[in-house]
């Protein structure tokens, strides 16, 4: 892989599974679909068919064979290069170590919600309070219900990142509400 070729997050989570095994691109997106990876990753059978075709023509992953069961279309399967196992740790340790501004819309919401009057963005954080609640104890569940299952925490760490992110942003758009309830900050 030529120095400076990004892989995406598709091309990450399609090298990560891998790692695990060799595997055909069908397999892949029901391996992320069931593993509920689609949280983390837009994935579709068509945008991963050609993440792993990128993949290939890099050197990242090579072509190991092809079957065909039944009446269904041949399935490639590919396994990890040399070259794919360093790109896919050398990206790993670069987004763990260097925080990157990723331009999520809601701060950029927050910051022209001035536009509006205090009782409507009140309103309007109440919605989305709602939904974050909701993601929030889908995520409590799923991690009870790996718990149950006894899958290794290592696993599945990125859900508590992503509880103590949503019960953050809870907390904060509370308090900014009580601020604009009580006139605290002029509106």
């Amino acid at each position: 892989m030529a120095r400076g070729t990004a892989l995406t997050p598709l091309g990450l989570a399609a090298l990560s599974l891998l790692v695990e095994e060799p595997m055909h691109p069908y397999e892949m997106y029901q391996l992320l679909i069931a593993r509920h990876e689609d949280r983390l990753v837009k994935v579709r059978p068509g945008t991963l068919y050609h993440a792993v075709g990128r993949l290939e023509e890099q050197g990242l992953v090579a072509a190991t064979g092809t079957d065909r069961e039944g009446n269904r279309p041949e399935r490639t399967t590919y396994t990890i290069s040399a070259a794919g196992r360093e790109a896919f740790t050398a990206r790993i340790r670069d987004m763990l170590a260097a925080p990157v501004n990723e331009y999520p819309s809601f701060p950029l919401a927050i910051s022209e919600a001035y536009n509006l009057p205090a009782d409507v963005v009140v309103g309007l954080l109440d919605r989305r309070l709602t939904a974050l609640q909701e993601q929030l104890e889908y995520l409590e569940s799923g991690e009870e219900l790996l718990r149950t299952k006894g899958v290794e925490r290592k696993y599945w760490v990125d859900i508590q990142y992503q509880q103590s992110m949503l019960q953050a942003e809870i907390a904060w758009i509370r308090g900014f509400q009580d601020q604009l309830r009580s006139g605290e900050l002029p509106w």
